[in-house]
């Protein structure tokens, strides 16, 4: 009996004793937090996901294609060439030449004819280039131009109207050119520079620095003179004839032979070195002025 009673206790309390059933773990996520390959172990898990279980994944990848847009700001950034000889002609003065408070600077810039200029410009510096000649369509509607300096270049020829506008034109370079002959000057000249050049007697009109009352320095050595040119103004303070072809002087030339009184006063150096002239041979060629040309006297 008690034997009996046992077996039925043991067989009511069965059903309490079952196992509780397994916890079912996903197989594929295993985090192991506190550590630091979280976001690998996660990553690993999303990888599985889409490639191992064959799910379509192409809503999340991303492909970083240039548009139009980038590929336009890519081109932008590209550093542009200098630019070459022919593209010269064709950009604007000022990025060619340096353009500065009325003066432009476009020196050793390969250049064969003037460029245009801005309208302010008052100085103008194009040195040893290549330009060949000069026109009046240079300069027009230039009317503040008061320094031109071609120093340099190849300049053969001066359309005689060039300068006839520059109303303010003070000094006026053209050495180490081509030049035969001069042109028209403007009336306010000062300065003229033509040394080094192959100029002659008959490339200078009789007339060319009579009425040019403001020259105070004229600068025609290094040339091919016969003889000092006619009619040089009484302002003139410089003269630089030296090392021409200059054979014979008179009376007239700087002095005036009908007025023993006449006296240039305002003439601080000749120069006449270099010519086939012996200076001791023409004493009253020398009698009006302070100071003895500088030259070979016998």
């Amino acid at each position: 009996m008690k034997t009996m009673h046992s077996t039925l206790l043991l067989l009511l309390m069965a059903p309490l004793t079952q196992p509780a059933p397994q916890t079912q773990l996903d197989s594929h996520i295993n985090y192991e937090y506190g550590t630091n390959n979280f976001e690998e172990i996660k990553f690993s898990q999303d990888y599985e996901d889409n490639y191992l279980h064959g799910k379509n994944i192409k809503g999340k990848e991303i492909m970083i294609t240039p548009d139009e847009k980038t590929l336009q700001l890519q081109k932008d950034e590209v550093v542009p060439s200098l630019p070459t000889k022919k593209e010269n002609d064709e950009m604007p003065t000022c990025l060619l030449c340096v353009c500065l408070s009325g003066s432009v600077y476009c020196e050793e810039v390969d250049i064969d004819a003037v460029p245009p200029l801005p309208k302010e410009s008052a100085y103008l510096y194009a040195r040893f280039n290549k330009i060949k000649k000069l026109t009046a369509k240079d300069f027009a509607d230039m009317p503040n131009l008061r320094r031109l300096d071609f120093t340099g270049n190849l300049i053969e020829d001066i359309e005689d109207s060039t300068f006839s506008k520059l109303s303010l034109l003070e000094e006026l370079i053209l050495a180490e050119n081509q030049l035969l002959r001069l042109p028209v000057l403007p009336p306010k000249l000062t300065l003229l520079n033509a040394k080094h050049n192959k100029i002659k007697n008959k490339g200078i009109k009789a007339n060319t620095f009579k009425k040019l009352n403001k020259l105070s320095f004229l600068y025609l050595d290094h040339n091919d003179l016969e003889s000092v040119p006619p009619n040089l103004p009484e302002s003139l303070r410089v003269i630089h004839l030296q090392f021409n072809s200059i054979s014979s002087i008179t009376d007239d030339t700087f002095c005036k032979a009908n007025d023993t009184r006449y006296i240039r006063d305002r003439i601080e150096e000749i120069r006449l070195e270099g010519n086939p002239i012996a200076l001791g041979k023409h004493p009253n060629s020398f009698i009006c002025l302070k100071r003895l040309p500088i030259g070979s006297y016998f």
